[in-house]
């Protein structure tokens, strides 16, 4: 930050400069920046606030980017599908979120995971995100890999660029969607970006980042007048971007049951599902989707390792209830 000093501040103490023309910034916060060497006049470190500046001077003051706070350990149930000395799979629950971020400082999987996992997951990936290879929205169920040290994360990471292509990695989901698709399997190609008005909303758009999903119908629901209403889908990710089979499966039109994000326009179609179904789907309260396959190549030893992870029980309960639909 570039500062000059105008003709009437010539002869005025630094600190009370700097505090008029940086209300940005704390009188506390511009002491201490001084005290540390970190404002120069006429290319000189000062370091006494009470320093008298003249007409014309220019004071340069390096601001350092504030530190992102390093997430504490808590003691979070952890629901652990395998372990060892490289990785941690876990099956997320429902309304965790994976790592801090503003409005979610705490009771994470990150600051879980540090009190489980303790010193070896320090520095790996980021102050923010120790050991996150990917990541599961808040309110998307199932499988996920953590790395335990540098060995996995690099594995890991290259593995979860590759999705597949060249290696053996699979992550699959289930997923209720509205409507039945009208062919038994499919692969929506289209590339995601941020929605151009909804920041927190992704969106097919040309230019945007590669994103490929498979899907394929595994049972059909029908409706209260006997006509096909939902569907439970498998989907397989090729790549891996944020939002993507919520946002593939809205624009082929079959948004996920519950996603008020990218399916509110479909809130009317609960009215064509069962009482039960109804219910059901009211009382779930977040977007049907759930990580149950997740198979990958262990960083250190090589062995090709597969896990599933069955469907919880509020979407167990909402597949019975749209069974009993009819």
């Amino acid at each position: 930050m570039e500062v000059v000093v105008a003709g009437d501040e010539g002869s005025a103490r630094l600190d009370r400069v700097l505090a008029q023309r940086s209300p940005e910034l704390s009188r506390s916060r511009l002491k201490a920046l001084i005290l540390a060497g970190s404002v120069t006049v006429k290319d000189a470190v000062v370091c006494d606030p009470a320093y008298h500046v003249a007409k014309g001077d220019t004071i340069i003051i390096d601001v350092p980017e504030a530190a992102p706070a390093e997430p504490k350990g808590e003691e979070i149930a952890l629901d652990i599908v395998f372990e060892d000395d490289d990785i941690i799979v876990i099956n997320k629950p429902k309304g965790l979120v994976v790592h801090p971020a503003a409005g979610h400082e705490t009771g994470t999987l990150v600051n879980a995971l540090i009190a489980h996992c303790g010193a070896s997951l320090s520095g790996i990936g980021g102050v923010r995100r120790p050991g996150i290879v990917h990541r599961l929205d808040k309110d998307t169920t199932g499988l996920m890999v953590v790395a335990k040290n540098d060995l996995a994360h690099q594995s890991l990471t290259a593995q979860f660029a590759d999705h597949g292509r060249t290696g053996e990695m699979r992550r699959g989901y289930m997923a209720f969607a509205w409507g039945v698709p009208n062919r038994h399997r499919g692969t929506v190609d289209a590339p995601i970006d941020r929605h151009p008005h909804a920041r927190e909303k992704m969106a097919v758009r040309q230019g945007g980042r590669e994103a490929v999903t498979h899907w394929e119908i595994l049972e059909s629901f029908a409706g209260r007048d006997g006509k096909p209403v939902a569907a439970l889908l498998a989907c397989e990710l090729e790549t891996g971007r944020t939002h993507q089979i919520r946002v593939h499966l809205a624009h082929i039109g079959h948004p996920l049951l519950g996603d008020s994000v990218y399916g509110a326009h479909f809130k009317t179609k609960a009215g064509q599902l069962g009482a039960e179904g109804k219910d059901t789907l009211t009382a779930l309260g977040r977007q049907a989707l759930h990580a149950y396959l997740l198979a990958l190549e262990h960083p250190r030893t090589g062995e090709f390792l597969h896990w599933e992870a069955p469907l919880p029980e509020d979407l167990l309960l909402l597949q019975r209830a749209l069974e009993a639909a009819v």
